[in-house]
Order: C-alpha cells, then sequence, then structure tokens
C-alpha cells in the first residue's frame, strides 16, 4: 500500500474563539489553493486498481475491476470500455442515506460524468472486448465528491490496466493522457477554487470542471444558483479549474511514476 500527501494532513473545522460558530478550513486558505489531498494506492487487495483518495474532509475509495466481457451493444466490435459507478455510502453525510437511493437520479448521474471522463482519455479500440467497472463510493462527504471521484477513478483505472497487460489480457496500455477534476465556483463575489460543502452552499455560481493532462476540456458543469452571471466571470472560473487541475494532473503523473 503507498500512501501519497499533498501538502500536508487535511485541517478538522475548527470553532471560533469568539462566538463559538464552526467554520470552514476553506475560508482559511486563498481562493487559487486546493485542500489538501492525500492519496493512498492499493488500498484494498481483492481488485487490481484501488484508490482511497481524501481531499480535506471529502473521502471516496475507487477501485477498478476487469471484465472479459463488454456490454452486448459492443459485442463483435473487437473494442474495450470503461464504465462508472458512483454511490454515497449510508454514513457519508450528516444524515444516514438510503442504500435504494443508490439507483436514483444524481448517482446516475455522476456515474455517467466519471465514465465519461474516463473514456476521454482511453484508446478504447485498444482493449480487445476487455471493460473495466471503476466503482467510486464516498466514504465521506464535505463537497466535491464527484471531482475527487474522477481523480481518484483514473489513477485507479491506470493500475487496473497494468495489472491487464501484466497479466499478458492487453498488449499495451490503452491510456492516452491522464484527466483529472475539480469545483470551482462564486462565494461572495469571489472567485473560490476547491468547494468545500459550506462554500457549495453559500455560492451563488458553481461549476464542475473535468480536463485532461494536456488541458483540454472533457467536461463542463456550471449553473447559476442565484442571478445570472457574465462570460467574463465563466472565463475566470474556468482559468481557475484550469490551474488546479493542472496540479492534480502532475500529482497522478507524479504517483504513477513512482
Amino acid at each position: 500500500m503507498a500512501e501519497w500527501r499533498w501538502p500536508c494532513p487535511a485541517p478538522a473545522l475548527r470553532f471560533d474563539e469568539l462566538d463559538g460558530v464552526r467554520m470552514s478550513p476553506s475560508r482559511e486558505r486563498p481562493a487559487d489553493e486546493l485542500r489538501p489531498i492525500r492519496i493512498t494506492r492499493g488500498y484494498t487487495e481483492m481488485t487490481p486498481g484501488s484508490v482511497l483518495i481524501e481531499m480535506g474532509r471529502t473521502v471516496v475509495l475507487a477501485t477498478a475491476s476487469i471484465a472479459d466481457k463488454v456490454p452486448h451493444w459492443m459485442r463483435n466490435t473487437n473494442r474495450g470500455w470503461v464504465k462508472a459507478e458512483y454511490a454515497m455510502l449510508p454514513g457519508s453525510g450528516n444524515q444516514r442515506i438510503s442504500r435504494g437511493s443508490y439507483t436514483s437520479g444524481r448517482p446516475k448521474e455522476i456515474s455517467r460524468l466519471i465514465g465519461r471522463s474516463l473514456r476521454a482519455v482511453v484508446a478504447l479500440g485498444k482493449m480487445a472486448d476487455t471493460m473495466v467497472v471503476v466503482d467510486c463510493d464516498v466514504i465521506q462527504a464535505d463537497g466535491g465528491t464527484r471531482t475527487a471521484a474522477v481523480n481518484a477513478g483514473w489513477i485507479a483505472l491506470h493500475d487496473a490496466l497494468e495489472w491487464a497487460v501484466s497479466e499478458g489480457r492487453l498488449a499495451a496500455n490503452p491510456l492516452l493522457d491522464r484527466v483529472a477534476a475539480i469545483s470551482v465556483g462564486l462565494v461572495g463575489g469571489v472567485a473560490l477554487l476547491d468547494l468545500e460543502y459550506e462554500d457549495d452552499v453559500a455560492a451563488s455560481v458553481d461549476l464542475n470542471v473535468v480536463m485532461t493532462g494536456r488541458g483540454l476540456l472533457v467536461e463542463v458543469q456550471g449553473t447559476a444558483e442565484q442571478l445570472p452571471f457574465s462570460r467574463a466571470e465563466l472565463d475566470e472560473l474556468l482559468d481557475l479549474a484550469a490551474a488546479g487541475i493542472s496540479r492534480i494532473a502532475d500529482l497522478q503523473a507524479e504517483l504513477v511514476a513512482g
């Protein structure tokens, strides 16, 4: 099991000495700074790809499994497939999350986002009827769970594909690039990177951005929670996201190179 931290362990929530109001650690970091990140590879032993990622207080476990079959609609195409499944575990939030909600609209939508993000950097034609399933389970949620899942999911996918090559199931690793994601938003008129829950609920605008290691956009999900926002504000948020994603993609490269 390999553990990697950047830049230090995540800070805990604190209570303000004056009025006892709980403060978000994000208010104590610059607007363009990521939360502390800790990544543990090989977190479990039963799947070829297994990564635990901690981004601040958000914790996600991503596991990648290899299957010797593809969806029925891809049979006889000599192509492979990558799919993802996302769920928030019952105790991941302040209130228990029902297991019946795993198949509801939100988990499905996020599962598709993660799957699209990962497939964007895979040469499916080099996977020879092989499918990789990346399961992303949120253990603790404090904002940015879908983006943390993409970041961990890529590493788990990389490791599973490397295992498939070592086992002779694939001739070469079909990954074309890295892919990473981050959230950004406008809070009190200020553009913030890597939103925690308290930032997210206060944001007038929030975006989830996915990009490749080369800086190409894969997906942008943006919503005006309050007033509409301008093109200039959108550009500012995208630039902020691009800088944060670049740092995460560099961490991914450093981690898999070690």
